[in-house]
């Protein structure tokens, strides 16, 4: 099998879309991350969940998570603080990362070696820089793992 015959179609987010509506598409369809794409659709990179996560809990608190009871906020009121306004661009991480992308006629263990070198949680299946769709960690273990 080649990543176009396994890539599912995966949601795809601009890097000036708006950042709270991202973060819903995220938890509402429980994705492992985002697609992020520059202005023409090519892939810009992916915005795993763990990253937004991060995005909104304070660094003192990832420092000493200790400091989580004592802080009289919740989780869910920091995302409406923190998102308004912004957009998909800000909750990147500061230094960019290699995009997570693999061709068309990838193998799976090629797609497999891509994921496991950049830790990521899915993988983007391109032709000619076009997205085709996206390979996560769940599918690919689901491949594996059924007989054929």
């Amino acid at each position: 099998m080649h990543g176009e015959q396994i890539a599912e179609d995966f949601p795809v987010v601009g890097l000036d879309d708006d950042a709270r509506q991202a973060v819903e598409l995220l938890a509402s369809h429980r994705l492992p991350g985002l697609i992020v794409a520059q202005a023409d659709g090519s892939p810009c990179c992916v915005l795993p969940a763990s990253q937004v996560v991060r995005f909104l809990v304070p660094s003192y608190v990832q420092d000493d998570p200790s400091l989580a009871r004592v802080i009289d906020e919740s989780l869910a009121d920091r995302v409406a603080d923190k998102l308004a306004g912004l957009t998909v661009r800000k909750l990147l991480p500061a230094e960019p990362r290699e995009i997570p992308v693999v061709n068309h006629d990838d193998t799976i263990l090629e797609i497999a070696a891509v994921m496991a070198r950049l830790r990521s949680p899915l993988v983007v299946v391109v032709r000619d820089r076009h997205i085709l769709g996206a390979v996560t960690a769940s599918r690919l273990l689901e491949l594996a793992v059924t007989p054929h």
